[in-house]
């Protein structure tokens, strides 16, 4: 497949349905844009129902809404229920949905906002809905990362809700590592079974919404700098949309952009940081994950 892969390279995707999280803007939009105008039934899973209505007013073909609120364990859990009701099969979950830099906040459930709703809610979410993507041929879990995961990063077992001093970048860069070593160890345990893939991939610098947290002078910074290093949420979502749908991708596969430290350019595998691959933090952080959310797989 051509390193200059783009949006005509999205196969057929008749047939398929595909839940998408945070799909109401920015990446998660182009993403379900993309695919519904490819064929699929795509579900806009989002937190505003509204606003999710509004996005999937512009997107052609056949789009449903389904409320879901990452940072809340029972709405997780109350939106599995309604999209396992709806759909005996699932072909493509992408765990698109994020938030940067915010103030210290917790969900719902006492975990700090950026773990909880980035890693957490997502790891829980897939748990309730796996059983529905096994045996589908060809189904996958796409796990949205970031550059960021190298970016002070670590998985902080003495303080994983920052409850001792909490760091925007710090709690950030631990959520993109926890979503790279969640996608690892879930491909180890579907590896048996032989059809569903666990996959990756970030967007680089991508001009969206979830800059609205940073701090003022690295937006500035961003903004003066965009023409050079960033691109438009639709160049953003194609390594996404690879992950998702290139007949080629191998399971545990990470893609992003293919220019320059990988902030822009045509989607390529790319190589994630050296503790992403640790197996032993993985093993521990998915005990740790199940314990949190009350959430095992079937796997």
């Amino acid at each position: 497949m051509s390193e200059r892969w783009n949006e005509r390279n999205i196969p057929d995707q008749h047939g398929r349905v595909a839940v998408v999280t945070g799909a109401n803007t920015g990446l998660g939009f182009e993403t379900a844009r993309m695919l519904a105008e490819r064929g699929a039934t795509v579900v806009l899973a989002v937190r505003d129902v509204e606003k999710g209505k509004q996005a999937a007013a512009r997107i052609s073909g056949d789009v449903g809404v389904q409320a879901l609120d990452l940072a809340s364990l029972d709405s997780i859990r109350s939106a599995a229920a309604d999209l396992r009701a709806a759909h005996p099969r699932i072909d493509l979950l992408i765990n698109n949905a994020g938030v940067m830099y915010p103030p210290r906040r917790i969900t719902a459930d006492g975990f700090e906002l950026q773990f909880g709703t980035n890693h957490l809610g997502h790891f829980a979410l897939t748990g309730l809905l796996l059983d529905r993507l096994l045996d589908v041929p060809g189904s996958r879990v796409v796990t949205v990362s970031s550059v960021g995961h190298r970016v002070r990063a670590a998985i902080h077992f003495d303080d994983l809700q920052w409850e001792r001093s909490y760091s925007r970048a710090g709690a950030y860069g631990q959520s993109k590592l926890a979503n790279l070593m969640f996608t690892y160890e879930l491909q180890h345990r579907l590896a048996s079974h032989g059809t569903t893939l666990a996959v990756a991939a970030h967007p680089g610098v991508s001009n969206t919404e979830l800059l609205r947290n940073s701090p003022a002078a690295f937006r500035l910074l961003i903004t003066s700098l965009a023409p050079l290093i960033t691109q438009n949420a639709t160049r953003g979502a194609l390594p996404t949309l690879r992950a998702a749908t290139d007949p080629d991708v191998r399971g545990g596969q990470y893609y992003g952009p293919s220019g320059l430290q990988e902030m822009r350019g045509h989607p390529k595998p790319v190589r994630s940081s050296r503790a992403s691959h640790d197996r032993a933090v993985q093993q521990r952080l998915w005990a740790v994950s199940e314990e949190l959310t009350g959430v095992t797989f079937p796997v």
